[in-house]
């Protein structure tokens, strides 16, 4: 996951085509060198909204917000799609070691999961760091607390391939344990730093028995597991969590409409969402800012492409990305007229360059042209995984491209109270803006179209 690499050197025939948008894109960059007006709307998401959790007032405002910002940018299609999101509730929050010595750890319960009974549940910890060990601990954890200690992969080449490599502990681990007859699920919280915070994140109950489910902060991971290595521990958990059924929220589009083929459309999305801690600054307030952001550039510029450019902030990407898949279904009858589809949900680091999931006709035209963020240090092209929002895009063939900025310190704050403004440089950020209208105006203004992507591989069923 987001190994990004180095570009291959450009064919010569794309020669010409570099040149001929190198003007367009010195513009783009110059005009956010600052990166001062991106920074003031990832200021107001996170200042007058703070977290923005699905079924939140605060969310719901945000929606009006972004709304009226695309209104009064001059962007036209501007529209508020309906999207039934799931509503999923944080209660009151405890875990605290009774044996062999009292003390209150760090807790943050995981979206999605089941309460704990009422007055909590008392069980004896069992450690493990992986998937295997568990299966080894086998009928040992009937009755048990499970928790996943898995150690932050620090080989991994970097911090989002760490993040991929450690994500099936919290998604999967409280269906995995409750096989065994575990009564609780603890995960070691997924973070390439702490100093003590929880995160949260979504995770995702299998067949069988659903049993509630928490991350720890790393230090109390560590120190749960250190003291389950002299003797038997014994936790006291609780979670007044749980699912609330759904409401009615909302996808947010705004376009710039194309100057000869409108109808074919190049998309680059965010997601407005966030979860309930910290404020959503850099997960995904600095996506919704550089997708605002490209957008008004390029119109302020007068740089109007061939085709429309259409920006979606998306709800609840957070628990399941309920706004993309929603997307994908009210824009069936147009998505063979999709071009190419944007995503940017890694934060506010210095661009990298872009993944792409498609085929190789626009694999090789993405590395011919990335020569033209040269200037931004964002030459770097690898092929996988581009975003949650635009995955549901992929079964119709829709190219997807996702930015990719420098996650050293991203997953430092990710889905944790740490998420705040203050972590936001304004100048990289207008880096990762330039990045990204740059690339989404030539994806949408040169003369050819990429080809419709091969359908994806088949799901790998455990």
């Amino acid at each position: 996951m987001w190994a990004l690499g180095c570009h291959r050197q450009a064919p010569a025939k794309s020669d010409t085509e570099v040149a001929k948008y190198q003007q367009a894109a010195a513009r783009i960059a110059e005009a956010n060198s600052s990166g001062q007006a991106a920074y003031q709307r990832v200021a107001a998401l996170a200042d007058l909204f703070g977290p923005r959790m699905t079924g939140s007032p605060a969310l719901e405002r945000a929606i009006s917000w972004a709304h009226d910002a695309f209104a009064a940018d001059g962007q036209e299609g501007v529209a508020l799609e309906p999207v039934v999101v799931p509503l999923w509730q944080r209660g009151k929050e405890s875990a605290d070691i009774v044996t062999p010595a009292p003390r209150k750890l760090a807790v943050l319960g995981l979206g999605g999961s089941v309460g704990t009974p009422p007055g909590g549940v008392t069980a004896e910890v069992a450690v493990v760091s992986t998937f295997d060990e568990l299966a080894k601990a086998g009928a040992s954890l009937r009755g048990k607390i499970v928790l996943f200690n898995h150690p932050w992969p620090a080989a991994a080449p970097n911090a989002a391939a760490a993040y991929g490599q450690s994500i099936d502990y919290r998604t999967d681990g409280a269906t995995r344990a409750a096989a065994y007859g575990a009564v609780a699920a603890l995960v070691r919280s997924l973070a390439s730093a702490s100093l003590g915070a929880p995160h949260t994140g979504q995770m995702h109950y299998g067949a069988g028995p659903q049993i509630p489910t928490a991350a720890l902060s790393v230090e109390d991971a560590e120190l749960v597991g250190r003291l389950a290595a002299r003797g038997p521990v014994t936790l006291h958990l609780v979670l007044e969590d749980g699912p609330h059924g759904t409401m009615t929220s909302f996808n947010v589009l705004g376009e710039l409409r194309g100057r000869e083929r409108p109808d074919e459309l190049v998309v680059v999305g965010a997601h407005l969402d966030s979860w309930d801690v910290g404020e959503g600054a850099q997960d995904d307030g600095a996506g919704c800012a550089i997708v605002m952001e490209s957008l008004a550039t390029l119109r302020r510029l007068g740089l109007r492409p061939r085709r429309t450019i259409r920006a979606v902030l998306y709800t609840s990407e957070e628990e399941g990305a309920q706004g993309g898949k929603v997307y994908a279904q009210s824009h069936a009858a147009e998505l063979p007229r999709h071009v190419a589809a944007f995503e940017t949900d890694i934060g506010a680091g210095r661009p990298l360059g872009f993944r792409i999931d498609a085929g190789p006709d626009a694999v090789g035209d993405l590395r011919a042209l990335i020569p033209l963020l040269a200037p931004l240090g964002a030459t770097g092209v690898d092929t996988g995984f581009a975003g949650s929002d635009i995955a549901a895009l992929r079964p119709a063939g829709v190219p997807l491209l996702g930015l990719f900025a420098d996650p050293a310190h991203y997953f430092d704050v990710h889905h944790s109270v740490a998420d705040t403004l203050e972590k936001i440089d304004p100048a990289t950020l207008g880096r990762d803006v330039a990045a990204m209208a740059t690339m989404a105006y030539v994806v949408a203004d040169r003369e050819t179209r990429w080809p419709a992507s091969p359908p994806p591989p088949p799901e790998k069923k455990p």
